[in-house]
Protein backbone atom coordinates (compact mmCIF):
# COMPACT_ATOMS: atom_id res chain seq x y z
CA UNK A 1 0.00 0.00 0.00
CA UNK A 2 2.62 2.63 0.70
CA UNK A 3 4.40 1.78 -2.63
CA UNK A 4 1.76 2.53 -4.70
CA UNK A 5 0.40 5.64 -2.91
CA UNK A 6 3.33 7.79 -4.15
CA UNK A 7 2.66 6.24 -7.80
CA UNK A 8 -0.95 7.32 -7.56
CA UNK A 9 0.18 10.45 -6.25
CA UNK A 10 2.79 10.83 -9.10
CA UNK A 11 0.12 10.00 -11.95
CA UNK A 12 -1.93 12.67 -9.91
CA UNK A 13 0.54 15.56 -10.22
CA UNK A 14 1.11 14.43 -13.65
CA UNK A 15 -2.59 14.71 -14.84
CA UNK A 16 -2.73 18.21 -12.97
CA UNK A 17 0.61 19.11 -15.27
CA UNK A 18 -0.81 18.64 -17.89
CA UNK A 19 -4.69 19.68 -17.82
CA UNK A 20 -2.89 23.04 -16.57
CA UNK A 21 -0.31 22.43 -19.21
CA UNK A 22 -3.39 22.40 -22.00
CA UNK A 23 -5.23 25.26 -20.08
CA UNK A 24 -2.34 27.25 -20.70
CA UNK A 25 -1.98 26.49 -24.10
CA UNK A 26 -5.26 27.06 -25.18
CA UNK A 27 -5.32 31.23 -24.41
CA UNK A 28 -1.65 31.21 -26.17
CA UNK A 29 -3.51 29.47 -29.53
CA UNK A 30 -6.64 32.05 -29.16
CA UNK A 31 -3.71 34.86 -28.68
CA UNK A 32 -1.71 33.64 -31.87
CA UNK A 33 -5.26 33.29 -33.76
CA UNK A 34 -5.91 36.56 -33.13
CA UNK A 35 -2.52 38.60 -33.58
CA UNK A 36 -2.74 36.52 -37.11
CA UNK A 37 -6.04 38.11 -37.98
CA UNK A 38 -4.98 41.18 -37.19
CA UNK A 39 -2.11 41.43 -39.18
CA UNK A 40 -3.65 39.54 -42.29
CA UNK A 41 -5.86 42.78 -42.62
CA UNK A 42 -2.84 45.22 -42.22
CA UNK A 43 -1.22 42.94 -44.63
CA UNK A 44 -3.60 42.82 -47.53
CA UNK A 45 -4.03 46.87 -47.17
CA UNK A 46 0.01 46.78 -47.71
CA UNK A 47 -0.63 44.57 -50.58
CA UNK A 48 -3.21 46.41 -52.49
CA UNK A 49 -1.13 49.97 -51.75
CA UNK A 50 1.90 47.96 -53.74
CA UNK A 51 -0.46 46.01 -56.31
CA UNK A 52 -0.60 49.18 -58.80
CA UNK A 53 2.99 49.33 -58.51
CA UNK A 54 3.94 45.71 -59.06
CA UNK A 55 1.48 46.06 -62.04
CA UNK A 56 3.52 48.73 -63.44
CA UNK A 57 6.36 46.86 -63.16
CA UNK A 58 4.72 43.79 -64.55
CA UNK A 59 3.27 45.66 -67.98
CA UNK A 60 6.36 48.34 -68.19
CA UNK A 61 9.33 46.36 -67.20
CA UNK A 62 9.35 42.78 -67.01
CA UNK A 63 6.69 41.91 -69.82
CA UNK A 64 8.11 43.50 -72.61
CA UNK A 65 11.95 42.29 -71.54
CA UNK A 66 9.94 38.11 -71.33
CA UNK A 67 8.56 39.00 -75.17
CA UNK A 68 12.12 40.31 -76.37
CA UNK A 69 13.56 37.35 -74.25
CA UNK A 70 11.33 35.04 -75.93
CA UNK A 71 12.48 35.82 -79.94
CA UNK A 72 15.99 34.73 -78.74
CA UNK A 73 14.14 31.06 -79.24
CA UNK A 74 11.12 31.24 -81.09
CA UNK A 75 10.71 32.07 -84.43
CA UNK A 76 7.73 31.52 -86.40
CA UNK A 77 8.64 33.29 -89.85
CA UNK A 78 9.53 30.40 -91.87
CA UNK A 79 7.04 27.66 -90.22
CA UNK A 80 4.15 30.03 -91.24
CA UNK A 81 5.41 31.08 -94.66
CA UNK A 82 6.40 27.62 -95.60
CA UNK A 83 3.90 24.91 -94.46
CA UNK A 84 3.79 22.43 -96.92
CA UNK A 85 7.67 22.42 -97.67
CA UNK A 86 7.83 21.85 -93.34
CA UNK A 87 5.27 18.92 -94.20
CA UNK A 88 7.24 17.67 -96.80
CA UNK A 89 10.46 17.62 -94.99
CA UNK A 90 9.06 16.16 -92.16
CA UNK A 91 7.61 13.27 -94.36
CA UNK A 92 10.85 12.47 -95.65
CA UNK A 93 13.38 12.62 -93.01
CA UNK A 94 17.10 12.81 -94.00
CA UNK A 95 19.68 15.23 -94.74
CA UNK A 96 21.35 16.93 -97.76
CA UNK A 97 19.07 17.99 -100.93
CA UNK A 98 15.63 16.33 -100.47
CA UNK A 99 13.44 15.01 -103.43
CA UNK A 100 11.08 16.45 -105.77
CA UNK A 101 7.99 16.34 -103.21
CA UNK A 102 10.02 19.03 -100.82
CA UNK A 103 10.51 21.07 -103.98
CA UNK A 104 7.16 20.63 -105.60
CA UNK A 105 5.93 21.71 -102.00
CA UNK A 106 8.70 24.85 -101.77
CA UNK A 107 7.61 26.15 -104.98
CA UNK A 108 3.86 26.04 -103.97
CA UNK A 109 4.83 27.91 -100.89
CA UNK A 110 6.33 30.57 -102.50
CA UNK A 111 3.80 30.93 -105.22
CA UNK A 112 1.30 31.21 -101.89
CA UNK A 113 3.67 34.00 -100.38
CA UNK A 114 3.58 36.47 -103.79
CA UNK A 115 0.32 38.00 -103.36
CA UNK A 116 0.67 39.67 -100.11
CA UNK A 117 4.63 39.99 -100.22
CA UNK A 118 5.33 37.08 -97.52
CA UNK A 119 8.29 35.80 -100.08
CA UNK A 120 10.03 39.42 -99.12
CA UNK A 121 10.19 38.14 -95.19
CA UNK A 122 11.27 34.51 -96.36
CA UNK A 123 14.00 35.69 -97.80
CA UNK A 124 14.90 37.83 -95.10
CA UNK A 125 14.22 35.77 -92.61
CA UNK A 126 16.89 32.88 -94.64
CA UNK A 127 19.36 35.43 -95.05
CA UNK A 128 20.20 35.95 -91.91
CA UNK A 129 21.03 32.67 -91.09
CA UNK A 130 22.66 31.66 -94.36
CA UNK A 131 24.40 34.82 -96.41
CA UNK A 132 23.11 35.66 -99.72
CA UNK A 133 19.81 33.72 -99.31
CA UNK A 134 17.92 36.69 -100.22
CA UNK A 135 18.64 36.96 -103.54
CA UNK A 136 18.32 33.40 -104.33
CA UNK A 137 14.63 33.28 -102.73
CA UNK A 138 13.55 36.54 -104.47
CA UNK A 139 14.64 34.89 -107.99
CA UNK A 140 13.30 32.01 -107.63
CA UNK A 141 9.66 33.17 -106.86
CA UNK A 142 10.53 35.71 -109.88
CA UNK A 143 10.49 32.90 -112.00
CA UNK A 144 7.55 30.61 -111.04
CA UNK A 145 4.20 31.17 -112.67
CA UNK A 146 0.75 29.84 -111.33
CA UNK A 147 0.67 26.30 -112.42
CA UNK A 148 4.25 25.39 -111.89
CA UNK A 149 5.56 22.23 -110.25
CA UNK A 150 9.33 22.75 -109.45
CA UNK A 151 11.43 19.35 -109.55
CA UNK A 152 14.89 19.14 -107.66
CA UNK A 153 16.89 18.75 -110.99
CA UNK A 154 14.85 22.09 -112.52
CA UNK A 155 15.59 24.06 -110.17
CA UNK A 156 18.85 23.20 -108.76
CA UNK A 157 19.90 23.94 -112.63
CA UNK A 158 18.70 27.35 -112.85
CA UNK A 159 20.23 28.44 -109.61
CA UNK A 160 22.91 25.96 -107.87
CA UNK A 161 22.15 27.55 -104.68
CA UNK A 162 19.59 24.89 -103.96
CA UNK A 163 21.60 22.01 -104.53
CA UNK A 164 23.80 22.81 -101.86
CA UNK A 165 23.48 20.69 -98.29
CA UNK A 166 23.82 23.58 -96.39
CA UNK A 167 21.14 25.36 -97.93
CA UNK A 168 18.63 22.32 -97.22
CA UNK A 169 20.33 21.96 -93.78
CA UNK A 170 19.49 25.64 -92.49
CA UNK A 171 16.02 25.46 -93.93
CA UNK A 172 15.23 22.04 -92.22
CA UNK A 173 16.19 24.01 -88.78
CA UNK A 174 14.44 27.36 -90.16
CA UNK A 175 11.36 25.36 -90.31
CA UNK A 176 10.46 24.55 -86.90
CA UNK A 177 9.33 27.70 -84.87
CA UNK A 178 11.59 26.96 -81.91
CA UNK A 179 15.14 26.58 -82.55
CA UNK A 180 18.93 27.34 -80.38
CA UNK A 181 20.15 28.93 -83.86
CA UNK A 182 20.15 32.65 -82.86
CA UNK A 183 21.68 31.75 -79.42
CA UNK A 184 24.70 29.67 -80.84
CA UNK A 185 25.24 32.58 -83.21
CA UNK A 186 25.43 34.93 -80.58
CA UNK A 187 28.47 33.14 -79.15
CA UNK A 188 29.95 32.05 -82.22
CA UNK A 189 28.75 28.56 -82.51
CA UNK A 190 26.58 26.85 -84.91
CA UNK A 191 24.71 23.52 -85.93
CA UNK A 192 27.05 21.52 -88.10
CA UNK A 193 25.32 19.79 -90.71
CA UNK A 194 26.89 16.72 -89.89
CA UNK A 195 25.74 16.99 -86.31
CA UNK A 196 26.89 18.48 -83.38
CA UNK A 197 27.84 22.10 -82.91
CA UNK A 198 30.88 23.67 -83.73
CA UNK A 199 32.42 27.57 -84.24
CA UNK A 200 31.91 29.68 -86.69
CA UNK A 201 33.92 30.73 -89.35
CA UNK A 202 36.87 32.94 -88.62
CA UNK A 203 35.47 35.63 -90.74
CA UNK A 204 32.02 35.85 -89.23
CA UNK A 205 32.79 35.06 -85.62
CA UNK A 206 32.86 37.99 -84.20
CA UNK A 207 30.48 38.28 -80.78
CA UNK A 208 32.97 36.65 -78.56
CA UNK A 209 35.32 39.60 -79.19
CA UNK A 210 32.86 42.28 -78.60
CA UNK A 211 31.75 40.71 -75.60
CA UNK A 212 35.31 40.51 -73.85
CA UNK A 213 35.67 44.21 -75.26
CA UNK A 214 32.43 45.17 -73.70
CA UNK A 215 33.51 44.08 -70.20
CA UNK A 216 36.99 45.25 -70.34
CA UNK A 217 35.74 48.40 -71.08
CA UNK A 218 33.22 48.25 -68.09
CA UNK A 219 36.05 47.25 -65.69
CA UNK A 220 38.04 49.81 -66.83
CA UNK A 221 35.96 52.58 -66.15
CA UNK A 222 34.64 50.96 -63.06
CA UNK A 223 38.33 51.17 -62.16
CA UNK A 224 39.16 54.72 -63.05
CA UNK A 225 36.20 55.71 -61.23
CA UNK A 226 36.99 53.95 -57.60
CA UNK A 227 40.57 55.44 -58.11
CA UNK A 228 39.02 58.96 -58.39
CA UNK A 229 36.15 58.42 -56.36
CA UNK A 230 37.36 56.64 -53.23
CA UNK A 231 39.52 59.96 -52.29
CA UNK A 232 36.81 62.29 -53.05
CA UNK A 233 34.26 60.45 -50.79
CA UNK A 234 36.52 60.33 -47.91
CA UNK A 235 37.11 64.21 -48.52
CA UNK A 236 32.94 64.61 -48.51
CA UNK A 237 32.53 62.44 -45.21
CA UNK A 238 35.26 64.31 -42.87
CA UNK A 239 34.60 68.05 -44.40
CA UNK A 240 32.23 70.10 -42.56
CA UNK A 241 28.66 69.60 -43.34
CA UNK A 242 28.11 73.08 -44.97
CA UNK A 243 31.28 72.65 -47.10
CA UNK A 244 30.59 69.08 -47.81
CA UNK A 245 26.94 69.99 -49.15
CA UNK A 246 27.87 72.58 -51.62
CA UNK A 247 30.50 69.91 -52.88
CA UNK A 248 27.72 66.94 -53.26
CA UNK A 249 25.46 69.45 -55.35
CA UNK A 250 29.00 69.67 -57.38
CA UNK A 251 29.20 65.69 -57.40
CA UNK A 252 25.07 65.80 -58.25
CA UNK A 253 25.38 68.76 -60.79
CA UNK A 254 25.77 65.83 -63.85
CA UNK A 255 22.49 64.55 -62.97
CA UNK A 256 20.54 67.63 -63.99
CA UNK A 257 21.60 67.08 -67.53
CA UNK A 258 21.10 64.22 -70.14
CA UNK A 259 23.60 61.66 -70.75
CA UNK A 260 23.28 62.70 -74.53
CA UNK A 261 24.31 66.39 -73.71
CA UNK A 262 27.07 65.10 -71.23
CA UNK A 263 28.61 63.08 -73.91
CA UNK A 264 27.68 65.91 -76.68
CA UNK A 265 30.08 68.00 -74.31
CA UNK A 266 32.75 65.59 -74.10
CA UNK A 267 32.95 65.22 -78.24
CA UNK A 268 33.80 69.15 -77.87
CA UNK A 269 36.15 68.60 -75.39
CA UNK A 270 38.02 65.47 -76.80
CA UNK A 271 38.74 67.26 -80.23
CA UNK A 272 41.82 67.46 -81.58
CA UNK A 273 41.89 70.85 -81.21
CA UNK A 274 39.66 70.93 -78.48
CA UNK A 275 39.93 72.00 -74.69
CA UNK A 276 41.52 69.10 -72.98
CA UNK A 277 44.29 69.00 -75.87
CA UNK A 278 44.55 72.90 -75.28
CA UNK A 279 45.24 72.23 -72.00
CA UNK A 280 48.00 69.31 -71.86
CA UNK A 281 49.99 70.94 -74.06
CA UNK A 282 49.48 74.84 -71.98
CA UNK A 283 50.96 72.54 -68.99
CA UNK A 284 53.83 70.43 -70.86
CA UNK A 285 52.50 67.56 -70.58
CA UNK A 286 52.23 66.28 -74.46
CA UNK A 287 54.24 68.05 -77.01
CA UNK A 288 51.76 66.95 -79.96
CA UNK A 289 47.89 66.96 -79.87
CA UNK A 290 46.49 63.70 -79.14
CA UNK A 291 43.72 61.82 -81.24
CA UNK A 292 41.80 60.87 -78.41
CA UNK A 293 37.93 61.62 -80.18
CA UNK A 294 36.68 58.43 -81.85
CA UNK A 295 39.35 56.59 -79.46
CA UNK A 296 39.28 53.66 -76.70
CA UNK A 297 41.10 56.39 -74.80
CA UNK A 298 38.16 59.02 -75.22
CA UNK A 299 35.44 56.44 -74.53
CA UNK A 300 36.64 55.79 -71.35
CA UNK A 301 37.26 59.23 -70.15
CA UNK A 302 33.80 59.77 -71.14
CA UNK A 303 32.40 57.08 -69.62
CA UNK A 304 34.01 57.29 -66.16
CA UNK A 305 32.87 61.52 -65.30
CA UNK A 306 29.64 60.07 -66.35
CA UNK A 307 29.49 56.94 -63.81
CA UNK A 308 31.68 58.84 -61.23
CA UNK A 309 28.76 59.68 -59.09
CA UNK A 310 27.62 56.26 -59.56
CA UNK A 311 30.19 54.50 -58.12
CA UNK A 312 31.38 57.91 -55.71
CA UNK A 313 27.98 58.46 -53.67
CA UNK A 314 27.71 54.33 -52.35
CA UNK A 315 30.90 55.00 -50.99
CA UNK A 316 30.24 57.93 -49.37
CA UNK A 317 26.65 56.83 -47.80
CA UNK A 318 29.03 53.85 -45.68
CA UNK A 319 31.92 56.63 -45.05
CA UNK A 320 29.45 58.75 -43.47
CA UNK A 321 28.52 56.07 -41.01
CA UNK A 322 31.76 55.45 -39.32
CA UNK A 323 32.46 57.24 -36.71
CA UNK A 324 36.38 59.42 -36.54
CA UNK A 325 36.61 57.98 -33.30
CA UNK A 326 37.70 54.51 -34.28
CA UNK A 327 40.67 55.69 -36.47
CA UNK A 328 42.09 58.00 -33.07
CA UNK A 329 41.35 54.83 -30.78
CA UNK A 330 43.09 52.86 -33.09
CA UNK A 331 46.16 55.51 -33.39
CA UNK A 332 46.37 55.79 -29.29
CA UNK A 333 46.42 52.26 -29.68
CA UNK A 334 49.68 52.31 -31.50
CA UNK A 335 48.39 51.48 -34.65
CA UNK A 336 50.76 53.08 -37.89
CA UNK A 337 48.31 55.01 -40.39
CA UNK A 338 48.47 52.39 -43.14
CA UNK A 339 47.36 49.24 -40.44
CA UNK A 340 44.60 51.03 -39.42
CA UNK A 341 42.91 52.14 -42.25
CA UNK A 342 43.61 48.61 -43.99
CA UNK A 343 42.34 46.75 -40.71
CA UNK A 344 39.94 49.05 -39.31
CA UNK A 345 38.39 51.29 -41.90
CA UNK A 346 38.39 49.63 -44.92
CA UNK A 347 36.57 46.43 -44.23
CA UNK A 348 33.69 48.70 -42.96
CA UNK A 349 33.57 50.62 -45.89
CA UNK A 350 33.80 47.75 -48.23
CA UNK A 351 30.19 47.30 -48.72
CA UNK A 352 29.87 50.44 -50.22
CA UNK A 353 32.82 49.92 -52.71
CA UNK A 354 31.28 46.48 -53.95
CA UNK A 355 27.67 48.19 -54.00
CA UNK A 356 29.17 51.21 -56.11
CA UNK A 357 31.57 49.19 -57.95
CA UNK A 358 28.81 46.75 -59.46
CA UNK A 359 26.39 49.32 -60.00
CA UNK A 360 28.64 51.21 -62.28
CA UNK A 361 30.03 48.09 -63.66
CA UNK A 362 26.70 46.90 -64.96
CA UNK A 363 25.57 50.41 -66.11
CA UNK A 364 28.83 50.20 -68.61
CA UNK A 365 27.46 47.44 -69.82
CA UNK A 366 24.61 48.64 -71.55
CA UNK A 367 26.10 51.75 -72.82
CA UNK A 368 25.16 52.89 -76.13
CA UNK A 369 25.44 56.63 -76.88
CA UNK A 370 28.84 57.32 -75.46
CA UNK A 371 30.13 54.66 -77.86
CA UNK A 372 28.48 55.51 -80.76
CA UNK A 373 29.23 59.53 -80.07
CA UNK A 374 32.71 59.23 -78.73
CA UNK A 375 33.92 55.87 -80.21
CA UNK A 376 35.22 55.01 -83.46
CA UNK A 377 34.52 51.62 -85.16
CA UNK A 378 36.86 49.18 -82.98
CA UNK A 379 34.84 50.77 -79.64
CA UNK A 380 31.25 49.75 -80.34
CA UNK A 381 29.93 47.61 -77.80
CA UNK A 382 27.78 45.19 -77.62
CA UNK A 383 24.54 47.89 -77.05
CA UNK A 384 25.63 49.40 -79.93
CA UNK A 385 25.01 46.07 -81.99
CA UNK A 386 21.62 45.06 -80.34
CA UNK A 387 20.54 48.62 -81.44
CA UNK A 388 22.16 47.88 -84.82
CA UNK A 389 19.81 44.36 -85.13
CA UNK A 390 16.63 46.16 -83.69
CA UNK A 391 16.79 49.42 -86.09
CA UNK A 392 18.59 48.54 -89.16
CA UNK A 393 18.80 44.74 -89.53
CA UNK A 394 15.50 44.31 -88.35
CA UNK A 395 16.58 40.60 -87.14
CA UNK A 396 14.60 40.68 -83.36
CA UNK A 397 15.99 37.49 -83.05
CA UNK A 398 19.55 38.30 -82.97
CA UNK A 399 19.28 41.41 -80.81
CA UNK A 400 16.93 39.35 -78.50
CA UNK A 401 20.00 36.58 -78.26
CA UNK A 402 23.06 38.98 -77.54
CA UNK A 403 20.50 40.67 -75.01
CA UNK A 404 19.88 37.12 -73.37
CA UNK A 405 23.35 36.57 -73.34
CA UNK A 406 24.18 40.04 -71.88
CA UNK A 407 21.63 39.47 -69.33
CA UNK A 408 23.31 35.91 -68.16
CA UNK A 409 26.30 36.97 -67.59
CA UNK A 410 25.33 40.04 -66.01
CA UNK A 411 23.42 38.41 -63.44
CA UNK A 412 26.01 36.04 -63.54
CA UNK A 413 28.35 38.59 -62.19
CA UNK A 414 26.05 39.71 -59.74
CA UNK A 415 25.15 36.61 -58.03
CA UNK A 416 28.83 35.30 -57.68
CA UNK A 417 29.53 39.10 -56.27
CA UNK A 418 26.87 38.95 -54.00
CA UNK A 419 27.88 35.03 -52.84
CA UNK A 420 31.41 36.05 -52.17
CA UNK A 421 30.48 39.80 -50.38
CA UNK A 422 27.19 38.69 -49.14
CA UNK A 423 24.07 40.81 -50.42
CA UNK A 424 22.91 41.92 -47.11
CA UNK A 425 26.21 43.58 -47.10
CA UNK A 426 25.93 45.07 -50.01
CA UNK A 427 24.85 49.28 -49.80
CA UNK A 428 23.27 51.23 -52.78
CA UNK A 429 22.78 53.86 -50.82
Amino acid sequence: MAKTLPSALTRGSRSDALTTGAVSAAPDRSLAAAVRRANRGQRLRAALLVAPLILLLMVSFCLPIAALLTRAVYDPTIADALPRTAAALSASPGRGVPNDAVFAAFGADLLADKPDNTVFLVAKTLNDLLPEARSHVLRAARRLAPGDTLTRDAMVSADPFFGDDNTWFIIRDAVHPFTATYLLAAIDMQWLPGGGIGSMPPDQAIFRAIFVRTFMVAAVVTVATLVLGFPLAWLLANLPGPLAARLIMLVLLPFWTSILVRTAAWTVLLQKFGILNDLLLWLGLISERLGLMYSRTGLIIAMTHIQLPFTLLPIYSVMRTIPPSQMRAAYSLGARPIAAFVRIYLPQVMPGVMAGSLLTFILCLGYFITPALVGGPADQLISNFISNYINSELNWQMAASLSFILLALTLGLSALLARLVGADRLKIG
